[in-house]
């Protein structure tokens, strides 16, 4: 058998029994115990000691071999000289204790890391497997969900779950969508409305186009983007990285000098035995993991430990207005008409339509009228849009557009617009040839947990909260007083939302998190130091922010700054621990406080707890 596939099959025996071998072993240094110290048998208290060292000491030689192979010095090295060593001296108990204690906090970090993979697991075991396609002819066959391709015509019957991403072309039903926005009420979904992979139909029958397919589907990529979030390392850790690399050799180097001028053998193997950075090594990478699986659980995808830390670090919390603090979903409350209402009603409606704001959506809703759909308008970026319909010149958005055209506005009219603004609502106003022709009042409700989250964010140490919309300064100040937000940036053009973003981080020195629907927010998003995108599905929102709030609700947007501030504390609190019992065991060793049973004890007990100091976060509560 050649080297090569003994490694295999050594790698896969370890990897299947060294659980089991552990056990045993520790079954093993408890009948070497008993034997010891109740029956005095000291020749049976060694063979079991011996035993127990050869299950579990194995395979971390086994380890150690194989990265000298690829030429990297690991903790493995230094525990396992640390047990040749013990069994030169004779001290079975140190050399059983030490691959007992070393294997046991393994096991306890991969059980840990295990525990937090779960959401992973649970959503890759969702994942669809299948699809029904709608073949030419109008008859359906089904299909490996690999083999469906972007433009096929699927079929979704009700109760199925749906393979991929598309739009409904014709049926409708009601869908459930907890498995990607974590919202347990079905929503209803008609022809036109986008659909997701990973959901599904509680009734109805659809017909479906596909538009996103295999890993570009936003189910893939939620999982996706866990696993590489969980993988990603931090400063912290990449710093760890470097210490381990220089800090193992170091180590050996003082051990062979201390050896070189006592003769202790003793002495040198101890030093190796407790100089193991194992605890420092472990203590960062398991808070990080446990961080971002204790997230997704609350469906809140970190992206990683470097965004985690960071995301901790906010000073200043900046959000956008419309469907982030309000529940994006306006309504026209109040029409004032100055001309026919029924013409002005359908122009009006004609030019919203060409548009995908929430603004223009309430006016396109408000009546039931004949849309004229031969148009082309033109948008004016942070003032509305301008179209000709059916030879006429047609106006709407806000004072600043009427004013640029040249059309009069009276000051009866400039009074009723300040009476709805004082009442927090936005002002869509339309003007037919020139002429001020209506003016629409449209409110969008504050989503109701908008202020308790504001004092919720000052509780967990946020010193500055800020509101930016392109809305009036009237209607933006309502909004903000009524929520507690301490300042409002308000009229602002798409551009200018990362402007003021710019100014606090520069000229005020805060570390910046942003809130938006990650769509016409792309710009900040990217420019704030921490991008918070609250509609969830969306790809903006998961290739541009750092953390993606699946469930859109302002409860999951606290839950994710005091998961971060949580994992922080926890690494930096691991990384003390590990660092503290190092330096204390080595000043305790020289001074002749500390042997090496007591030291190894102490040492192994130090990574028991920072593995145990991280599960704290996979039950954490927001309000702990």
């Amino acid at each position: 058998m050649d080297m090569k596939n003994l490694n295999k099959k050594l790698n896969r025996f370890f990897k299947d029994y060294n659980n089991k071998l552990t056990l045993i072993s520790g079954i093993f240094i408890a009948i070497g115990f008993i034997a010891s110290r109740v029956f005095h048998q000291y020749a049976i208290r060694d063979i079991a000691y011996i035993i127990a060292t050869i299950l579990s000491g194995s395979e971390i030689i086994f380890r150690a071999i194989g990265a000298l192979r690829f030429k990297v010095i690991g903790i493995e090295l230094l525990v396992s000289i640390a047990i040749i060593g013990a069994f030169i001296i004779g001290e079975y108990t140190e050399s059983a204790v030490v691959t007992f204690l070393f294997q046991f906090g393994s096991y306890l970090e991969n059980r840990t890391l295990m525990k937090t993979r779960e959401s992973i697991k649970i959503l890759t075991e969702m994942a669809p497997q299948t699809a029904l396609l709608i073949n030419e002819d109008g008859s359906h066959s089904e299909v490996d969900v690999d083999e469906v391709n972007k433009g096929d015509m699927l079929l979704v019957k009700s109760g199925a779950m749906i393979a991929v991403d598309g739009i409904i072309t014709s049926g409708d039903g009601y869908i459930d969508e907890s498995s990607i926005n974590g919202e347990s009420m079905p929503r209803h979904k008609k022809k036109g409305d986008e659909v997701f992979a990973g959901t599904v139909l509680d009734g109805g029958l659809i017909n479906m186009r596909a538009s996103r397919v295999g890993e570009d589907t936003t189910f893939s990529k939620i999982i996706e983007l866990v696993e590489e979030a969980q993988d990603a390392k931090s400063p912290a850790e990449r710093f760890i990285d470097q210490f381990a690399k220089y800090y193992t050799p170091a180590v050996l180097v003082i051990a062979a000098i201390v050896f070189i001028i006592t003769k202790n053998l003793e002495l040198a193997i101890t030093i190796l035995v407790l100089g193991c950075p194992g605890a420092l090594v472990i203590g960062a990478p398991v808070a990080n993991v446990a961080g971002i699986g204790r997230a997704a659980k609350s469906h809140i995808l970190l992206k990683g430990s470097e965004s985690t830390i960071n995301y901790a670090k906010t000073d200043a919390f900046l959000f956008d207005k419309t469907g982030t603090l309000t529940e994006g979903k306006s309504r026209v409350s109040d029409v004032i008409y100055f001309g026919d209402e029924s013409e002005i009603d359908q122009l009006a409606a004609s030019i919203e339509n060409t548009s995908d704001h929430p603004l223009a959506r309430a006016i396109v809703n408000h009546k039931d009228v004949d849309l004229i759909t031969d148009i082309k308008s033109e948008t004016i970026k942070g003032m509305g849009l301008k179209a000709m319909i059916d030879g006429k010149s047609v106006l709407a958005g806000n004072s600043k557009l009427m004013e640029s055209e040249g059309v009069y506005i009276n000051d009866k009219a400039k009074d009723k617009i300040i009476s709805f603004q004082n009442k927090g609502a936005s002002i869509v106003i339309i003007a037919i040839d020139k002429k001020l022709s209506a003016i629409y009042s449209i409110m969008d409700n504050i989503k109701p947990d908008a202020r308790e989250m504001i004092k919720e964010l000052k509780r967990l140490g946020i010193k500055k909260t800020v509101m930016l919309t392109g809305d009036s300064s009237r209607a933006a100040q309502a909004v903000a007083k009524e929520i507690g937000i301490d300042e409002v940036e308000s009229e602002l053009l798409p551009g200018e939302k990362l402007d003021i973003i710019k100014k606090y981080q520069n000229e005020y020195n805060y570390n910046v998190a942003f809130a938006g629907d990650g769509i016409n927010d792309s710009p900040a998003l990217a420019g704030a130091d921490t991008g918070i995108a609250m509609a969830s599905g969306t790809d903006v929102a998961i290739e541009t922010s750092d953390v993606v709030l699946i469930k859109s609700d302002l409860n999951s947007l606290v839950q994710s700054l005091s998961i971060a501030k949580k994992t922080s504390r926890i690494m930096k609190q691991n990384i003390f621990i590990a660092i503290a019992t190092v330096i204390l065991l080595l000043i305790g060793l020289f001074r002749g406080y500390v042997h090496m049973g007591l030291g190894m004890l102490i040492h192994e007990a130090s990574i028991l707890v920072v593995i145990l100091n991280a599960v704290r976060l996979i039950e954490f509560k927001s309000r702990d």
